[in-house]
């Protein structure tokens, strides 16, 4: 692990511009590098609540981006020190975008060929993961950053770890809710690299029509979505269902129905074929990033934009105008809750 330690090379060598993103482990700026002038991401370790050294989450986030060199995972830089032993930075390339934010800005969804383009990058960088034994744990919109070139990039490894071959009890406090595995949130602990796929399922019905798949304010409201969209899960289509932790606590309804075409109107059948191959119950059926690389959707027309032909959009951390991503999510949320109370099939969840 002594890859993995700080350089002495001091934070002062880096002149901040502004504050650009905040997250459980850490603060990020637009940073110049005094020396050779180039713009970089500078991310602030958060140490407050550290006894023992560097959090393991940082540990594990210059571990995994030390291993991984990949054109759509960002590129750890450095790693320096601050004025105090115990302050450390990370420096990251540059990138102008979150997918978050921006899809909060944009007035309308990427085109088809856009999300193609968009998806295969992500899928490109997720199989890299997997083949290197790699789960990230926290895909989501605000963690796919997107450069001036129309590269993606994943971001934020805080809770990425190594997995092995034979199954091994995981933490479930991982993936944010709206992006969260149902087998995460029925207590599976042996879960594997299919619970990303999950979230890169979510991900793809996010871009295609800008605005969250599940955006639940629990996770009981979020199986409650789940159903309502891809039916009741069952013994029938998910095997060993039946013995998850938390699923002889959760009544669910009799709700057969799957109306991923009816949400999506404007996708082809094999959109449809993919992004239901992804929201697939049985994380053993889950198709996975290779799979997903492989799919039909991804040949057909209008075919996958290339990135450097991508729309370009004023980045996203010097717009002052635009609405906190929150907010837009929380409006989307009402919107979603509202439609789904409206349909007559509308499913009940609830503890027993």
């Amino acid at each position: 692990m002594e890859s993995s330690l700080p350089v002495r090379d001091p934070v002062a060598n880096y002149e901040k511009i502004k504050r650009i993103g905040e997250g459980t482990y850490g603060v990020v700026y637009k940073a110049r590098d005094r020396t050779t002038g180039e713009i970089v991401a500078l991310k602030k370790v958060r140490m407050e609540r550290e006894r023992d050294g560097v959090p393991v989450t940082s540990m594990r986030e210059i571990r995994v981006l030390q291993t991984c060199q990949h054109p759509n995972i960002v590129h750890l830089k450095k790693v320096v020190t601050g004025s105090k032993p115990d302050s450390i930075f990370l420096v990251f390339e540059y990138c102008s975008h979150d997918l978050g934010r921006l899809v909060d800005m944009m007035p309308r969804p990427f085109s088809q060929s856009e999300v193609k383009c968009l998806m295969l990058q992500l899928l490109e960088a997720v199989d890299f993961l997997h083949s290197h034994w790699i789960m990230s744990r926290d895909l989501k919109l605000p963690n796919l950053l997107l450069t001036h070139d129309g590269r993606l990039k994943i971001c934020d490894f805080g809770l990425a770890r190594y997995f092995h071959a034979h199954e091994e009890a995981y933490t479930p406090r991982v993936v944010t809710l709206w992006y969260r595995a149902p087998e995460i949130i029925l207590g599976q602990e042996t879960y594997t690299e299919a619970v990303d796929m999950w979230a890169v399922g979510c991900i793809f019905a996010e871009l295609l029509r800008n605005e969250p798949l599940f955006p639940a304010k629990s996770e009981l409201e979020t199986l409650l979505l789940m159903t309502n969209m891809l039916g009741a899960p069952n013994e029938r289509i998910w095997p060993g269902f039946s013995k998850l932790p938390h699923t002889a606590t959760t009544k669910f309804p009799d709700q057969p129905y799957n109306y991923v075409e009816k949400e999506f109107p404007n996708v082809s059948v094999a959109g449809l074929s993919l992004l239901n191959q992804l929201l697939t119950y049985d994380p053993d059926k889950r198709a996975t990033a290779r799979q997903a690389l492989k799919h039909s959707y991804f040949q057909e027309q209008p075919l996958p934009k290339n990135p450097s032909n991508m729309p370009t959009f004023p980045s996203a951390h010097d717009a002052d105008a635009h609405q906190s991503r929150w907010h837009n999510r929380r409006h989307a949320f009402s919107v979603t809750w509202r439609r789904w109370s409206r349909r007559k099939t509308r499913a009940d969840i609830s503890l027993r």
